[in-house]
């Protein structure tokens, strides 16, 4: 299996960027002979722009950008997909959200063209969502943003296209400097992932 994990953060040196490492160490530690690779959107300076090209490309009026097709690539040749995010605004970052708006367009991620419905074309992609928030469990819960994620996120985008999300992962309480229990989640986590059954290569 190969795993893209997809990471957006402005700090090479942030949390983010460490989970998602570890989460890396932990797919390749297993036995099965699992890949991973890691896309760190701020670096490789992807432009999260939905734009005219882009809306060309929906409407099937042009191809779409090479930048779009390369990312698309990338992911066709991925088992499974990790997203790493700081949680901004009870959501992910604009850069990840414009990554997902731009790559998961209508004629690959989803087809509505047909006039049967919506057609669902990820069905072999599996998701792993991994956010990172400052806020505490009780804030989470208190204020309902648990679920809201999930209707955004899970729901919103992945459903949409027929991709199952598998694991959806809070590392919480970021801000207090105690950064070793959650790489020691993210390392676990990258081991259950590269032993999932939803993992196996297509």
């Amino acid at each position: 299996m190969h795993t893209l994990i997809v990471t957006s953060h402005p700090n090479p040196d942030a949390l983010t960027h460490a989970v998602a490492r570890y989460i890396a160490e932990g797919i390749t530690s297993t036995d099965g002979g699992a890949t991973a690779e890691l896309a760190d959107l701020s670096a490789e300076g992807f432009d999260p722009r939905f734009n005219q090209d882009d809306m060309q490309g929906h409407q099937r009026l042009a191809p779409f950008p090479a930048d779009v097709l390369a990312e698309q690539a990338r992911l066709d040749r991925t088992t499974a997909l990790v997203l790493v995010f700081p949680v901004y605004w009870w959501s992910m970052p604009a850069l990840m959200k414009g990554w997902i708006d731009r790559v998961f367009s209508n004629g690959w991620a989803y087809d509505d063209s047909s006039g049967q419905g919506v057609v669902k074309k990820l069905g072999h992609l599996s998701i792993h969502l991994v956010g990172l928030g400052g806020a505490d469990q009780r804030t989470w819960h208190k204020r309902g943003y648990t679920d809201a994620m999930k209707t955004q996120i899970e729901t919103g985008i992945f459903d949409y296209c027929g991709a199952p999300v598998l694991s959806s992962t809070l590392l919480l309480e970021t801000d207090n400097g105690d950064a070793q229990a959650h790489l020691q989640t993210a390392h676990a986590l990258g081991q259950r992932i590269a032993t999932l059954p939803g993992a196996a290569a297509h």
